[in-house]
């Protein structure tokens, strides 16, 4: 009896050590567990879908814009630049501008290359890394910025670029000088990303490249017939102050948007927006009021824009007070510059350099003495050092972009205008670019230029 119950006892104490000498076994036999997918912020989402409509708003306000001010046997031709540009860059974007953007470092960092983005095919149930929304929606944001950068440039140009050499410089300048400088400004391992420049929402990337490639290209091509003897006085002003309208409000996306986020980054940068617009609009009324004695429709779309060119790359470090006073000095600046235009010489039909590229660098250069407190202690850069550094920063990036526009937009010029013509025929240019390049009229009446 006492045999049978100590036998029962050893076993008892084998089959417990067994079972314990068991359990890291059959833990280390255990399938890691699959990590949680990636959850989608919806409020998010839903703001950068918003953001990415009011961006491609603002090509039809550009075209409004645009169109209001040419002669009236160029209206349809010239708003054309402007929704051509959505057909031509919406497909580029898609198949290979993204990936070139966007991807990681290739020759040398020059562009960026990623053959899973080409045709977006890699995105399907892919996140942003750096946000919690799908990657197609920021894809498909950063897409309507490339659509509306070379739609600019048309306003330097403006009644004299054939169509068919316009659709061939867009796409050489989409893939040749935009591809780069946004790869170059945005991406996460681009050359100025790490240097530090401040480019929020599209300084350097979309205005001052724009602005000097717009400069360079008028200059390549030469003035307009009969200019500056020519009538150029706008053929719709309603359509210029629409167009306006338009740009301002889809400007909110632009700038707010380019938080990638919806805190309170998103509601300081849509703050200083409305608040640089308002200032510049004002400044310009009151330059005219002292210059002329009266303020005019299209000075203050003037005024509009050159605010909302400047506090572009500057939405996300300057407060209040910046934002009113970058809005005044583009003001000054893109005025000064429109007025020197007409002693030079040269012929921006538009004011693309005048209002783009100028307020480009002012607002490129210029935040840097605006920068809101919080944001120097958060990168530590406080005191007079740091402002000299960023300051050096920021001069780097601007000159930098010019020179590339300026090099790169002079050779693909060349060549478009080598192959299938950039300048528009003489005759062409006399009838107008509705009738003579799309068989149409902007009115439907007869002897109207």
């Amino acid at each position: 009896m006492i045999s049978t119950m100590k036998n029962t006892r050893r076993v008892g104490r084998l089959t417990a050590l067994a079972a314990l000498l068991a359990v890291p076994t059959a833990l280390w036999a255990q399938t890691p567990a699959t990590p949680p997918a990636p959850v989608v912020d919806s409020g998010t989402t839903a703001w950068m879908l918003t953001s990415t409509t009011l961006v491609l708003l603002m090509v039809p306000g550009l075209a409004l814009f645009y169109g209001g001010l040419v002669r009236t046997k160029n209206v349809l031709g010239t708003m054309m630049h402007s929704f051509v540009s959505m057909a031509v860059v919406g497909v580029i974007w898609a198949v290979c501008g993204y990936a070139l953007s966007f991807g990681p470092n290739a020759l040398g960092g020059f562009i960026g290359w990623d053959s899973g983005l080409l045709f977006l095919k890699s995105l399907d149930e892919r996140m942003l890394s750096s946000a919690p929304i799908p990657e197609y929606v920021f894809a498909m944001f950063q897409g309507k910025f490339a659509i509306i950068t070379p739609a600019l440039i048309a306003g330097a140009v403006a009644e004299r670029i054939s169509f068919k050499g316009w659709i061939a410089f867009i796409t050489l300048w989409i893939l040749f000088v935009y591809a780069p400088l946004c790869h170059w400004v945005w991406a996460s391992d681009g050359i100025f990303f790490k240097m530090g420049a401040i480019d929020f929402a599209g300084g350097t990337v979309v205005h001052i490249s724009s602005g000097i490639s717009g400069l360079v290209l008028a200059l390549y091509l030469g003035k307009r017939l009969n200019y500056p003897k020519l009538s150029t006085s706008p053929n719709n002003l309603t359509m210029v102050l629409l167009g306006a309208g338009l740009l301002w409000v889809g400007w909110f996306g632009f700038n707010a948007g380019s938080a990638v986020a919806s805190n309170m980054d998103t509601a300081r940068a849509l703050t200083v927006t409305q608040v640089a617009a308002a200032t510049g609009a004002l400044t310009w009324l009151i330059i005219e009021a002292l210059v002329h004695g009266k303020g005019t429709s299209l000075g203050l779309a003037s005024g509009v824009l050159a605010g909302l060119v400047a506090i572009t790359p500057a939405a996300g470090v300057v407060a209040v007070p910046g934002a009113i006073a970058l809005g005044v000095i583009a003001s000054i600046g893109c005025y000064l510059m429109i007025t020197l235009k007409s002693k030079l010489g040269y012929d921006d039909s538009l004011d693309a350099f005048g209002v783009h590229g100028t307020g480009g660098v002012i607002g490129a250069i210029g935040l840097t003495f605006f920068i809101r407190d919080a944001w120097w202690t958060a990168n530590g850069k406080n005191g007079a050092w740091g402002l000299s550094d960023q300051l050096l920063v920021q001069i780097k990036a601007v000159g930098a972009t010019i020179f590339f526009a300026a090099v790169m937009t002079l050779v693909i010029g060349f060549i478009v205008e080598k192959t299938v013509g950039l300048r528009l025929k003489e005759s062409d240019e006399k009838e107008g670019l509705d009738h003579s390049l799309h068989g149409e009229r902007g009115y439907g009446l007869n002897n109207l230029n």
